[in-house]
């Protein structure tokens, strides 16, 4: 996996962001982040559609985006043909997510999950393969085209 991380958040997902690129920073990842930059109101496909397009440019990258449900940010993302977004709020859920959707954007509700519980999630996503095999068909006829 490419360590350079894609990340983008709506205002309610902004603070969530900026811990999760600290402890990951520390971890040696590097961000590409799209923002936003504060807790302004603002909305959220102007931040989510970058993100969904570095993946697409960069497939062998895992990405992040918050808002304050997930869902809207996620819808977003999961427009993008190269992309496979995954809402979690469980550990067991984004590893799920790697191993048999090979998802690669985590999409996170920062109102419905604590910093600790997002970090652990973000951590099982990016150290958990896809499994291939039987996955691996049911997820070629996910795009559209």
């Amino acid at each position: 996996m490419n360590k350079i991380i894609p990340i983008g958040a709506d205002h309610a997902g902004y603070e969530l962001k900026e811990a999760i690129k600290k402890v990951f920073e520390r971890k040696g990842y590097q961000f590409k982040d799209f923002g936003t930059n504060s807790k302004d109101s603002i909305d959220y496909p102007d931040y989510a559609h970058p993100v969904a397009n570095y993946i697409e440019d960069h497939p062998d990258t895992l990405g992040i985006v918050i808002c304050g449900s997930g869902n809207g940010i996620n819808m977003t993302v999961n427009k993008h043909q190269g992309v496979r977004s995954a809402l979690c709020w469980t550990v067991e859920i984004s590893e799920l997510a790697r191993q048999h959707n090979d998802a690669n954007i985590i999409a996170l509700p920062a109102r419905f999950v604590s910093q600790d519980l997002a970090v652990e999630m973000v951590e099982k996503f990016f150290t958990t393969s896809f499994e291939g095999g039987r996955h691996a068909n049911r997820v070629n006829k996910i795009a559209c085209n």
